[in-house]
């Protein structure tokens, strides 16, 4: 490792921890070790634009983005919710339940944690703390913590950045999520159950059945869109980013046409934050790109290769210590810059070690939306946090146990590797 890369990391993280933008802190840092090395600064630039413009599949993430402003702008969220209420809300924890289910519903359509938060997060919020039947921090918890099922269900923007610093299928990603996107629901679910008999929640008065086929019917629309989604990747007739569009369009068509309630100027006004949160992204994408290959460039991922050879590790054993590692970090940097800067180190060592990469990149991706909840870098925690006016404290009191659940989930991940492997099999992977 040289100097040159040593005052390189220093940079970066100088500069982002006096608030610079992890996608300039990138740049800069890359930039300084283009100039000390004395190489061409165009380079920079060089690497940022190749990198983007080869790489076809990121155009999948500013049209998920798109169809996910969309979807929050009209009513989409809202006939979910009344579905979801319908059949789960009679439980015990009824609204909790209906919080986690929602989000497993939103979350075959958005591909963001963020969205799906911003989505339905204010008005199940506001559900569940009408009257005083819950406390808001635990309104405000367990809707952080559902939203991080969104980028495991597919489609998932995290899962379209991962495979373009792993190589691997778009389509089998997304398959591998189901599964383990279903079983942190399930999870969830079952800690809030726990928690509504503690807190002594009343039980939620039931929707009469004979209103349950009318609310199936006007949400039928929204629930069609994640099976339109995957029957188009996984039937052949479109790519992962065709189906990223044909998402935005389908949206439009809800908004507008079936549920009217997408006006033009706030059709404009979301796709003006679109373009704004798509370009942040592809900053923060793109500058990754320049670190990775300053990374490779240092022959980083082949010394840490030969350093975990002389270890001597088992693939479970280097999963649990990477895992180890990446809620650390999770701590601290946002999932963008661990999937593509951190990410790439381990890949060679997982194909010399025989760990399945799809395997590991499920498992990553979880254990980074994990990392969404966890102070003191929590996004998700500041988002309904803004949303709402609940204080920090107060969800981050009441989000332990979901952690915790979260957390389960993610070791009996690691261990059983089928949990994210039988579903892409059964389409014909053979990795």
């Amino acid at each position: 490792m040289s100097l040159a890369f040593l005052l390189c990391l220093l940079a970066v993280f100088a500069l982002a921890a006096i608030g610079t933008p992890i996608g300039y802190s990138l740049l800069l840092g890359g930039i300084t070790y283009l100039a000390i090395q004395g190489a061409d600064l165009s380079l920079a630039a060089e690497q940022l634009i190749q990198s983007l413009y080869d790489s076809f599949v990121l155009l999948a993430v500013p049209l998920f983005i798109v169809a996910a402003n969309i979807m929050n702008a009209g009513t989409v969220s809202t006939k979910l919710l009344d579905f979801c209420v319908a059949i789960v809300g009679r439980f015990r924890g009824g609204l909790g339940q209906v919080n986690i289910v929602s989000s497993l519903i939103f979350a075959g359509m958005s591909g963001s944690a963020v969205a799906d938060a911003a989505g339905i997060g204010k008005i199940i919020i506001s559900m569940m703390t009408k009257d005083g039947r819950y406390p808001p921090g635990y309104a405000a918890a367990i809707t952080a913590a559902s939203a991080t099922i969104g980028p495991i269900i597919p489609p998932s923007i995290p899962m379209v950045m991962y495979a373009l610093i792993s190589d691997q299928s778009v389509g089998y990603l997304f398959l591998a999520g189901v599964i383990p996107g279903l079983f942190m629901g399930l999870m969830l679910m079952v800690f809030n159950y726990a928690m509504a008999i503690r807190l002594n929640v009343p039980m939620e008065e039931p929707v009469p059945a004979r209103q349950i086929p009318r609310i199936t019917f006007r949400a039928i629309p929204v629930l069609l869109m994640p099976a339109i989604l995957l029957g188009g990747i996984y039937g052949g007739a479109a790519t992962p980013t065709e189906a990223a569009a044909l998402a935005a369009l389908y949206a439009l068509f809800l908004s507008v046409f079936i549920y009217r309630s997408l006006s033009f100027r706030e059709f404009v006004t979301q796709m003006r934050e679109s373009a704004r949160q798509a370009a942040t992204v592809g900053i923060v994408i793109g500058c990754a790109l320049i670190f990775n290959y300053i990374v490779a460039s240092e022959r980083i991922p082949e010394a840490l290769q030969h350093w975990l050879a002389g270890m001597d590790l088992s693939p479970l054993a280097f999963l649990l210590m990477i895992n180890l590692l990446l809620l650390l970090l999770g701590c601290l940097l946002d999932a963008t810059t661990i999937i593509l800067v951190i990410l790439p180190l381990f890949i060679p060592a997982c194909k010399a070690l025989g760990i399945d990469l799809l395997h590991f990149g499920v498992v990553a991706i979880v254990n980074c939306m994990i990392g969404l909840i966890t102070p003191p870098y929590g996004i998700l925690l500041f988002v309904i946090n803004a949303l709402t006016g609940i204080s920090l404290r107060d969800i981050i009191t009441n989000i332990l146990p979901f952690v915790a659940a979260l957390l389960l989930a993610l070791a009996l991940l690691i261990f059983f590797p089928g949990l994210s492997l039988w579903l892409p099999r059964q389409f014909g992977y053979v990795g």
